[in-house]
């Protein structure tokens, strides 16, 4: 399964849902591929416009496949804190699996001390002014690892000299 690329795992993934009736975990993959399938138009009607040529089949990249997936949970993330406020247990409950399922194709997130390890020598003799170069280069190097709230906080944690 290594040989496949992102898409193709949640395409197989897809079928043997289908096969053995997991609705929640079919549904989810659906969602997904239908999010995967638009942003995969959306990038070839942008380069057609660039280049004039109408019958150009994109693919996304697995790192595209990835920043959809990202910002499919983030949905979810911020679907289940509505849901909460909003007392709606059921509804959270489900968004919460479909994170779950989603989870499952992202690499795992760098923990506090990775982000500041990494973060460290682009803050080094920088001051808060700094922040959105340091952001920028700090963004870059967890390369979609970690969550940009997090990534951020560390950086004002490191360019503030406080401790976390």
């Amino acid at each position: 399964m290594q040989d496949k690329n992102l898409k193709a795992q949640m395409e197989d993934a897809a079928r043997r849902a289908l096969k053995n009736r997991e609705e929640l975990l079919l549904s989810t993959l659906r969602l997904l591929l239908t999010a995967i399938h638009n942003r995969e138009i959306e990038k070839r009607s942008s380069f057609a416009r660039a280049t004039e040529d109408k019958l150009l089949s994109v693919d996304l990249s697995d790192e595209e496949v990835l920043l959809v997936i990202r910002s499919e949970a983030k949905k979810r993330k911020d679907a289940i804190a509505e849901f909460i406020r909003a007392n709606r247990l059921e509804a959270t409950q489900k968004e919460a699996a479909e994170l779950a399922v989603l989870e499952k194709y992202l690499p795992s997130e760098l923990s506090e001390e990775e982000i500041e390890k990494l973060i460290q020598p682009l803050a080094e003799r920088r001051a808060m002014s700094d922040f959105g170069a340091v952001m920028g280069a700090a963004m870059k190097a967890v390369s979609g690892r970690a969550s940009g709230d997090r990534v951020s906080a560390a950086v004002k944690r490191m360019l503030t000299g406080t401790k976390a």
